[in-house]
């Protein structure tokens, strides 16, 4: 049984990721700050999976930290690496706190990963690496431009980093999974996207006005050239994520990788315009949604959604929610949280 390292283990997509691993058959160690994630996510996985998990509550800047948790658990196979600040528009007002939190933790994983001789290291990347592009759908191949925010430029120079510390060993290999708009919940409706801070993401902000814990919501943009005028995204659901990031910790420790650093797509594939995952969200729940028309919003493209037929191919992930299912599944889960 291999041991996977999980960090934001209590976070949104880690947690989900967690419960994948542990019903796949991999041991999970977490670990997790706390700053925008529920330590209360653990009892759900217990729940959920039947196990419980070993977790650490502190911060990965602290490199301290990090080489404690590898000298309590030597057999470390892999590293699934989340935890970090994410908000676009927070990363806009506070750019500093951006680049030392998601930069430094990163720093101190990939010396801990050498030091450790760990055989895979998957980060938690994003389509923001992609800048504003002129045309979607997005390849693997498909060239970085100007970062739109400054959490994006996170992510890129995170990429870089990687690429440039794995050259430089020859036990690690990494992969780079760039997702779209991870959202839904777990089917069991115990484990869902629950920030401490204000939620900035679209499904969120909908499930949060559906059951009036917010007066309204505010579509930003409505002038961009898409077919309704606003943010055209690539929605998937939160359970299909966490299994690629397992099928990909599996692709490297089976020995089916070849390139030092390999990178994969992860979406639907094709685009909802906000005001479409709206109608979407009021079809499944028979619920008309309070919202208003609003400016664009600083660090927001205009449209960007994937091709994923590299990630389809080679690592054999298969899509199993669609939109209604991701909205119905977060709907139900807002409802629960609130009880």
């Amino acid at each position: 049984m291999d041991k996977i390292l999980v960090t934001g283990g209590t976070g949104y997509i880690g947690s989900h990721t967690i419960v994948d691993l542990v019903e796949k058959g991999y041991d999970v160690v977490s670990v997790d700050n706390g700053i925008n994630s529920d330590i209360g996510t653990l009892d759900a996985i217990r729940a959920i999976t039947g196990k419980d998990i070993t977790h650490y509550k502190g911060d990965l800047c602290d490199l301290a930290l990090c080489r404690q948790i590898f000298e309590e658990h030597k057999d470390i196979k892999g590293i699934i690496h989340f935890a970090a600040l994410k908000a676009v528009g927070e990363s806009v007002e506070k750019p500093l706190w951006y680049f030392r939190n998601n930069i430094d933790s990163l720093l101190n994983l990939l010396e801990c990963c050498q030091e450790s001789s760990v055989k895979a290291f998957v980060f938690s990347s994003s389509c923001t690496v992609y800048g504003d592009v002129t045309h979607s759908p997005v390849s693997e191949e498909t060239p970085m431009q100007d970062a739109a925010s400054p959490y994006g430029r996170t992510k890129q120079i995170g990429e870089y980093i990687i690429r440039d510390t794995i050259k430089a060993s020859s036990e690690t290999k990494a992969i780079l999974l760039r997702y779209f708009n991870p959202c839904g919940a777990h089917p069991s409706g115990l484990m869902g996207e629950s920030p401490k801070n204000v939620a900035q993401n679209l499904v969120p902000v909908i499930t949060e006005t559906a059951i009036g814990k917010r007066d309204k919501m505010t579509v930003f943009g409505t002038d961009y050239p898409t077919r309704d005028g606003s943010c055209v995204r690539d929605y998937v659901h939160v359970c299909d994520i966490a299994d690629a990031h397992t099928l990909a910790i599996k692709y490297v420790l089976e020995g089916r990788q070849s390139l030092p650093v390999d990178i994969f797509n992860l979406g639907i594939g094709n685009g909802l315009t906000v005001l479409e995952v709206i109608k979407a969200f009021e079809q499944v729940s028979g619920q008309k949604l309070n919202y208003e028309l609003g400016q664009r919003r600083a660090g927001d493209i205009g449209a960007i959604y994937s091709d994923t037929a590299k990630t389809k191919q080679v690592l054999g992930w298969e899509l199993r929610y669609g939109v209604n299912e991701i909205m119905q599944s977060a709907g139900e889960w807002e409802k629960n949280r609130s009880k």
